[in-house]
């Protein structure tokens, strides 16, 4: 037999599927801008397939819910450079903006995947991603004597990816869709290690707040023998983790703490701390002078760099004011910062929907994986970046389109020549 058709056999749509979703679940701790390549090329690939009809739109109410947002968001940011004249030199900086408009043609695309299989993968790849986060993470942080920053290349990055793969792993812990827990709570337990490493605080207060949510989510699964044991594990887990990140979490709270004396004995703004208060000045007075449609997408770089040398002394730039909705405001006015905050709303809502009304395992851990990466990017968020980074941007993506239709989707066939025969087990729910 010819191999490039046994090659052809062996890859099915569904077959391309699952290995599309273990590059895109495994890569963002481990390899980086990887998952945002994958994810983007599989949109670009879906929309030829669309275009030729060897697949079709699977529309339901979330997922059009949810679309609308993300495409407001995206309207608002071009709006602001037509209202300040800028579209054509702002041109080039509308290209991260695609990730987010591939959104409904993803979601079509994965959701021919069985949804126990996809379900499984973003458990068992998270699994991988965690300890290949906390090899990495080792390795940085021990013998390059860096704060570890993974495949990402960036600390902050690095935990919020990492976040979002332990608390997938707990999930699945919980959620009884994979029974191999012990090697999921160990799995968690590295990813929590990872993230202790990249001394990202925010994230170190993300952590807990997500694994509250997804304690909270599953509570009912508890009898009082199983929670015992699951808050022994939890302590123990705990102490572990805090022995041996001991000496990185006490490093960055005297740090902070120096940070936050230098500011206020000093006024000194050169500080992580104090470069940060000195931008958010600058941003929402850059508000006040705009604010219903910001000062386009273009002006966060020149703004900063202006506002940072004539205000405070200092000669250094950001792209962002380091606080996701300021950002937003600032480029794009109110329009765009509730447009970017009705996405989390509206994804939000999604889950909580299923939540209050399904008891089905894998809708349950679909809802779960949507609202833990709306809770890890809020707070990230908060100080740092929460849109406007290809890996963040590819990763949220992920989890929404996976998440929403693993919650509230149906599962299609591809249509045309890639058209499968029926997949035992398959969800035959319209």
């Amino acid at each position: 037999m010819n191999p490039f058709t046994t090659l052809r056999r062996h890859l099915t749509p569904a077959q391309i599927n699952i290995y599309f979703s273990i590059v895109c679940f495994f890569s963002p701790p481990v390899l980086g801008s990887l998952v945002s390549v994958t994810f983007n090329a599989g949109g670009v690939w879906s929309v030829l397939l669309l275009a030729i009809k060897r697949r079709r739109f699977n529309i339901d109410r979330p997922m059009l819910a949810l679309t609308a947002a993300i495409y407001a968001y995206c309207a608002a940011m071009v709006l602001a450079s037509i209202v300040n004249g800028t579209l054509a030199a702002d041109l080039r900086l509308f290209l991260p903006l695609i990730t987010f408009l591939l959104f409904p043609v993803s979601y079509s695309t994965w959701s021919i995947t069985e949804k126990t299989a996809l379900a499984r993968i973003a458990i068992l790849a998270s699994t991988a991603a965690c300890f290949g986060a906390l090899a990495i993470a080792i390795v940085q942080y021990h013998w390059l004597g860096v704060r570890a920053e993974g495949g990402a290349g960036n600390p902050i990055v690095f935990a919020t990816v990492t976040c979002l793969a332990a608390m997938t792993c707990l999930a699945g812990t919980l959620s009884g869709i994979e029974k191999r827990w012990k090697l999921l709570v160990l799995a968690a337990i590295a990813g929590a290690m990872a993230i202790i490493y990249s001394g990202s605080r925010m994230i170190w207060v993300a952590v807990p707040i997500a694994g509250i949510v997804v304690l909270l989510i599953n509570r009912r699964r508890f009898t009082g023998g199983s929670m015992a044991r699951f808050v022994a594990i939890g302590v123990v887990a705990a102490l572990v983790i805090a022995a041996i990140g001991s000496h990185v979490i006490l490093d960055r709270a005297d740090i902070l703490v120096t940070d936050w004396d230098a500011l206020n004995a000093n006024g000194d703004h050169s500080t992580a701390l104090g470069l940060r208060v000195a931008m958010w000045e600058i941003g929402f007075s850059a508000f006040r002078e705009m604010p219903i449609f910001g000062h386009g997408i273009a002006a966060s770089r020149a703004l900063m760099k202006q506002g940072l040398q004539d205000q405070f002394g200092l000669s250094q730039g950001f792209s962002h004011f380091h606080n996701g909705f300021l950002t937003a405001l600032v480029e794009a006015g109110l329009l765009g910062a509730l447009a970017l905050a009705s996405i989390f709303v509206v994804a939000a809502w999604n889950a909580a929907r299923t939540l209050r009304l399904s008891v089905d395992p894998v809708e349950r851990f679909g809802a779960t994986m949507v609202l833990v990466a709306v809770v890890t990017y809020l707070t990230a968020g908060m100080v740092g970046i929460l849109v406007g980074h290809d890996i963040l941007d590819a990763t949220l993506m992920v989890f929404l389109i996976s998440g929403t239709y693993l919650a509230s989707g149906r599962t299609v066939a591809p249509t045309g020549k890639d058209a499968p025969t029926t997949t035992p087990g398959a969800n035959p729910r319209p």
